[in-house]
């Protein structure tokens, strides 16, 4: 699926990552944010599709909000999507600094409307 698509729509997204968290893989990546993942819509990776939640301060199991923007990875197969409460803003900036503590690994754009 062109995650473009999805820009501006609601989405479902299961949280497998709560806020304060770490990451399976790397112990010293502790997630300022809630992340998860949105159940049959696919990456170019084959797992479902990745999404950070912003504006949601405390852990939670699921969550319901629109797509504000796309993290394009420029060198690497996933891109991830960033899902805020309806009708919550955030500028570029603000995005980049949540997505700080993972995203600093990898060379990316962010798309947003």
């Amino acid at each position: 699926m062109d995650l473009l698509q999805l820009l501006g729509k609601s989405v479902d997204v299961i949280v497998d990552r709560p806020l304060g968290t770490t990451h399976p893989n790397h112990k010293d990546i502790i997630y300022p944010i809630n992340y998860g993942y949105i159940e049959n819509i696919f990456a170019r990776d084959g797992e479902e599709q990745d999404a950070y939640i912003l504006g949601v301060d405390e852990r939670v199991d699921s969550f319901s909000g629109t797509v504000i923007a796309i993290i394009r990875r420029l060198d690497d197969v996933e891109d991830k999507l960033v899902v805020a409460p309806d009708n919550m803003k955030f500028t570029l900036k603000e995005i980049m600094e949540k997505v700080h503590f993972q995203e600093q690994y990898f060379e990316t754009e962010i798309i947003m409307n």
